[in-house]
């Protein structure tokens, strides 16, 4: 590294709030995404566009670059990871399509001195780092909201993700364990959703003939918008649904809210966590040293702050937060 490039990493952590160091303005970080079919997972790239592109151009790091499987296949992106080691980066950032069958090229990777940080869709290979939130705790949640809201119970409808993917699984278990505790809720119904408002739909539209009265809806994010347009359709009254913080749900939420007092809630992780994921390899190429498991808040919207949210949510977006340097150093420290 020549000194002019180890003054320019310095000023560039010092423009960024951290602490200067010169140890990755060499390095190459690459993003190992397995799918790119709804809204989040549009923000998610985005957040990461706008934030390691300022980190490239002030030579904290030498590149970012984004790879998008075309099919949500694990063999893929085991493929899409093989080529990333041969390619020399230092670091991969992966959204993963399982959390078990990519294990065998993340720990090729690692096994090359590759760092592998995996997050939302994590994995399990020792090896790896992994980002989260602790989904199991936001799929309870909802049924949580709901005993307060609808203290009698009822049917539920739910409306799950992409089948095999960790999240997927984490939130379905949670919803599971809130419904052990509050048998007055039955689920009568299972759909896939796939995350994406207009598969939701279709699915819900396929099973509404087949349903009892549901009191409310369960899901995983992107599909809350879905299921109302189909209960709309089969002219059904609309239940509670829990919404995923997409801006096409929250603008449904708010003109059902003004027009006659509609209440629920929104959860979901933030597609930023894409950024914390890039700051936490950066953090791990300089040397720092990092517990394997973070642990990152969800993000909730509730009836008394959506507006705010609604105000703040790009259109076609989701609600978001996206992460600084500083703010991974705050979450590897633990504060």
């Amino acid at each position: 590294m020549t000194i002019r490039m180890m003054l320019a990493a310095s000023v560039a952590f010092a423009c960024l709030g951290g602490t200067a160091f010169a140890d990755t303005s060499s390095k190459k970080i690459a993003l190992s995404n397995n799918y790119a079919g709804n809204s989040w997972r549009q923000a998610m790239l985005t957040s990461w566009d706008k934030i390691t592109k300022e980190a490239v151009s002030k030579g904290v790091i030498a590149a970012a670059d984004p790879f998008t499987t075309a099919e949500n296949q694990a063999t893929e992106q085991a493929a899409q990871i093989q080529n990333m080691i041969l390619q020399g980066y230092d670091a991969i950032v992966i959204n993963a399509a399982s959390p078990t069958a990519l294990n065998g090229a993340i720990k090729e990777a690692c096994d090359a001195g590759i760092t592998v940080v995996s997050f939302d869709g994590i994995v399990t290979e020792p090896c790896a780092w992994r980002i989260a939130v602790d989904f199991k705790a936001m799929g309870e949640s909802q049924i949580d909201y709901l005993a307060k809201k609808l203290p009698k119970g009822g049917n539920l409808l739910e409306i799950r993700g992409l089948a095999g993917v960790s999240v997927d699984d984490e939130i379905h278990a949670g919803i599971e364990s809130g419904v052990k505790k509050n048998p007055q809720f039955k689920v009568v119904g299972s759909v896939n959703g796939d995350w994406a408002q207009d598969v939701a739909q279709r699915a819900v539209a396929g099973v509404l003939p087949s349903l009892p009265e549901v009191a409310a809806v369960v899901t995983q994010g992107g599909d809350g918008y879905g299921a109302a347009q189909a209960f709309a359709a089969a002219k059904r009254p609309t239940p509670t649904i829990v919404m995923g913080n997409r801006e096409d749900e929250l603008v449904w939420w708010k003109s059902q809210k003004d027009k006659d007092g509609y209440e629920t809630m929104s959860v979901s992780i933030a597609p930023g966590v894409s950024t914390l994921a890039f700051w936490v390899a950066q953090q791990i190429l300089d040397g720092k040293e990092v517990k394997k498991d973070l642990v990152v808040p969800f993000l909730r919207i509730d009836q008394d702050n959506l507006e705010d949210n609604l105000k703040n949510t790009q259109k076609g977006g989701v609600a978001n937060v996206e992460y600084s340097l500083e703010d991974a150093q705050k979450v590897i420290a633990g504060k």
